[in-house]
């Protein structure tokens, strides 16, 4: 089911899949609106449940200095200052926390009306007790669940390294933490609990944040997003600037949505679509909720305290939007479109007729895509295919005769190895310019970029893709 959401300019490689999938061969309109409406309920929760995670993984920390021997807990305080640095990491988990609950305020931007009505009330209670679970400066002795990202580090002989020698716990029994509540009122309702990798994706989004949307992300769109635009430029550059709205661009897993935005602001008329209701809810705050930039303030890299040259490292704040996304020029077309790209942009003028001709769909319209679109631009993304020859023929579908595919990233197939039984077919660099020549694509000005994504630039640690960059014409 695919939403559209124009994004007013006076009002809007972690790539990330919906977890969810409909179980029944021929599901009615009905039962999928349902099944999208709990995957929805369970996203938005998860945003609600942020500050509960995120603070049990920050006791996990203050647990251990705990078990510490005494001598050594009194050089970590006096030395670094342990205790109050976790505090601040607390004050700065709570302030993520503020503007994510913010981003989810609006329950209906995506339709869901009565569907999601019966969860109302529950979501009110989510929200009112992730507000209040924690006083950051009353949980010193809190002791969490083990359920954070950071994996334990045994010794070389596979025993714990932890002294045998201290008296080091606590003299009183550590109190239960909010999150335990949480857990057991999941298990109450019936409903998926929220999980690690939920959270994993919600921090990635805070990155998200850092990499479409803040100063310091620059450098990354500058690699990525710049020769891109520069391409895009190029290809249409004897159509008059005042002209380009007539030229239109697809920008498929969007992300939050700056590539797209960027389109729209060079005049082009762009539609950005995505997949992912973590991105789509954070798009559609920065892009139609904002009014001034560095509006927002965040802390993406409070999570972890791994390859940090100094404590200022994961404790520096980043501001958004860095440009005020309202800011296109007066006559332009840009939406987001949030559905399975393969569901939106797959509709064949044949599907279309079909559905026409039947009565029995409930009402869901096909439009097809075929010929519609002057140019697609793909950034990480056509890794996210099961079927990467069911893309390239949709590319190649929706272009118009000489239309322009520019891709750029590299080949991180995102179902390899999954345990949900979806398909995967993983091919080489090679394969895939073999196949889009075989399907119909001229391919030229091709070159290697090095990118990072959602890059800490100040961490120790940097992981670099050597992307893949092609313009490609539809012959």
């Amino acid at each position: 089911m695919a939403h559209q959401h124009p994004h007013d300019r006076h009002g809007g490689h972690s790539h990330s899949h919906g977890n969810h999938s409909h179980s029944h061969s021929n599901p009615s309109k009905e039962e999928i609106d349902r099944l999208e409406a709990d995957h929805f309920y369970h996203i938005v929760s998860t945003f609600k449940q942020y500050e509960s995670y995120s603070l049990s993984a920050n006791n996990r920390r203050r647990k251990d200095f705990h078990r510490m021997p005494l001598p050594h807990q009194k050089l970590l305080e006096e030395t670094v200052g342990w205790k109050s640095r976790l505090r601040e990491v607390d004050r700065f988990i709570s302030l993520n926390a503020e503007v994510l609950r913010d981003i989810v305020s609006d329950v209906d931007i995506y339709g869901m009306g009565d569907l999601y009505a019966p969860d109302r009330q529950q979501l009110e209670e989510d929200n009112q007790e992730s507000s209040s679970s924690s006083d950051p400066l009353k949980q010193e002795t809190l002791e969490p669940p083990s359920l954070f990202h950071s994996a334990p580090h045994p010794s070389h002989s596979g025993q714990s390294s932890a002294p045998k020698n201290s008296s080091t716990q606590p003299s009183e029994p550590l109190p239960p933490h909010p999150y335990d509540n949480l857990q057991q009122k999941q298990k109450k309702r019936k409903q998926k609990a929220i999980t690690d990798f939920d959270m994993d994706k919600m921090r990635s989004t805070l990155k998200q944040f850092s990499r479409d949307w803040s100063v310091e992300g620059a450098a990354e769109r500058e690699v990525c997003y710049k020769p891109m635009l520069d391409a895009l430029l190029y290809h249409f550059s004897d159509v008059p600037e005042q002209d380009r709205v007539n030229i239109r661009v697809l920008v498929p897993g969007a992300g939050l949505a700056r590539l797209a935005w960027e389109a729209a602001k060079l005049g082009f008329a762009c539609q950005g679509n995505e997949f992912s209701h973590f991105m789509l809810l954070a798009s559609y705050f920065v892009l139609n909720r904002t009014e001034r930039i560095n509006q927002h303030t965040i802390y993406p890299y409070v999570h972890s305290f791994s390859n940090a040259p100094s404590t200022s490292h994961f404790l520096r704040p980043i501001s958004f939007p860095d440009v005020l996304p309202a800011d296109l020029p007066e006559n332009s077309d840009f939406s987001l479109v949030a559905g399975d790209f393969v569901e939106v942009y797959g509709v064949t003028d044949e599907d279309e007729a079909k559905e026409r001709n039947n009565d029995d769909h409930g009402g869901y319209g096909k439009e097809s895509q075929e010929g519609k679109w002057n140019a697609v631009l793909t950034c990480f993304f056509i890794d996210t295919a099961k079927d990467i020859i069911e893309y390239l023929n949709i590319i190649h579908r929706v272009l118009v005769p000489g239309g322009v595919w520019i891709n750029l990233g590299p080949l991180l197939w995102h179902y390899e190895n999954n345990n949900t039984g979806d398909l995967s077919i993983e091919i080489t660099l090679e394969d895939v310019k073999l196949l889009s020549k075989k399907i119909g694509f001229e391919i030229y000005n091709e070159r290697t970029i090095v990118s990072t994504y959602t890059s800490d630039g100040k961490s120790m640690l940097r992981h670099e893709y050597q992307c893949a960059f092609w313009v490609a014409k539809k012959t």
